[in-house]
């Protein structure tokens, strides 16, 4: 029901909104337009940008058509986390999704070498990621120490693949400076294209999942949709300069 393109253009407010219908799908189908907006925590007029931005005249038409949607789906299994990645995987079969994997693709191609950077659980996605470009036959390491030392031979003909849910690490945000002071491209992954992150790459690709904080400030929100896009990337590289 929610494309990957409606969900990009959408702002920090109306992203709100849009993770909100996501976990209270039942419950939102019943509110009015007023106490919706109280319990997002956003304007009436939010939810009407919101509901523009995803294709419908009004709240009302959207309410009506997100009920229909839902007794459609009352198929799919219920389980926990399972109908967030239904809608992801939904919401990326479509052109766009592709053209922008595509341009990714072709800017990893043109490099000789990719260094994946991260932290944490997103360090690990990276060291998975290098692996698994590295199986394919492209040169690639990884950087899981956001205070490792950089040097300016790391940044000749490569590419920097930055994974962070986020994209406000401060650390991530240090480490993309130096690739970007040295002219180094940089592709970012992260859970939305307004971050910090985002600005400083050349590209970034967004997954939209509504995130998953626990106590402490951990956050637990899937990284499913980081493995996608890692190996369809390094697949299309793959097609991209196939290796002899």
């Amino acid at each position: 029901m929610f494309s990957y393109q409606e969900v990009s253009r959408l702002n920090e407010l109306e992203l709100l909104v849009y993770h909100y219908v996501l976990k209270h799908r039942q419950q939102v189908i019943y509110m009015t337009i007023r106490e919706l907006a109280e319990e997002v925590g956003v304007s009436t007029t939010t939810i009407l940008r919101f509901c523009k931005k995803m294709g419908y005249a009004g709240y009302s038409e959207f309410r009506v058509r997100y009920k229909l949607f839902l007794q459609q789906e009352q198929a799919a299994v219920p389980a926990f986390g399972i109908s967030e990645l239904i809608h992801y995987f939904r919401s990326i079969d479509n052109v766009e999704f592709d053209q922008q994997l595509n341009a990714a693709a072709a800017m990893i191609a043109e490099n000789e070498r990719i260094i994946f950077v991260g932290a944490g659980t997103s360090g690990t996605l990276g060291k998975y990621g290098a692996r698994f470009f590295s199986n394919l036959g492209k040169f690639s390491t990884h950087i899981d120490d956001p205070y490792y030392p950089v040097n300016s031979d790391m940044y000749r003909k490569a590419v920097a693949i930055i994974l962070s849910v986020s994209g406000e690490t401060h650390e991530m945000l240090r480490i993309a400076s130096q690739f970007r002071l040295h002219q180094c491209r940089i592709i970012s992954i992260t859970n939305g294209d307004s971050s910090s992150l985002a600005q400083l790459a050349d590209m970034n690709i967004a997954y939209h999942m509504p995130s998953v904080l626990l106590p402490g400030h951990h956050n637990i929100t899937t990284q499913i949709p980081v493995i996608y896009i890692l190996e369809t990337l390094g697949k299309k590289v793959a097609q991209v300069a196939p290796l002899p």
